[in-house]
């Protein structure tokens, strides 16, 4: 069951690297430093987005609408420290 666990804080570990890359990338990309006509920056977006819009979705249906800032990859850093520190502090119950 230990391992079950670590695999999952990995995991974890990888989607919140995940959103990080691709909430700097929006920014790089708002303020004309990366240019998506570069077919590697356009692959990695493209991805990144393909990856992140099925958490992003639910969580932007949810919230307001707050003009141009989109808060979903802030919930979803949340949502994913809470289940990890869920998952740590229980951790001791499954050893």
């Amino acid at each position: 069951m230990l391992t079950i666990l670590q695999t999952l804080l990995m995991v974890l570990s990888i989607a919140q690297f995940l959103v990080l890359a691709h909430f700097i990338m929006s920014w790089l990309i708002g303020f004309q430093v990366l240019n998506l006509r570069q077919p590697v920056v356009a692959q990695v977006w493209q991805g990144l987005n393909r990856v992140l819009e099925p958490l992003y979705g639910p969580i932007r249906r949810i919230l307001p609408d707050m003009g141009g800032i989109d808060l979903s990859p802030i919930v979803v850093l949340i949502g994913i420290y809470a289940l990890e520190r869920l998952i740590t502090n229980n951790m001791p119950a499954f050893i």
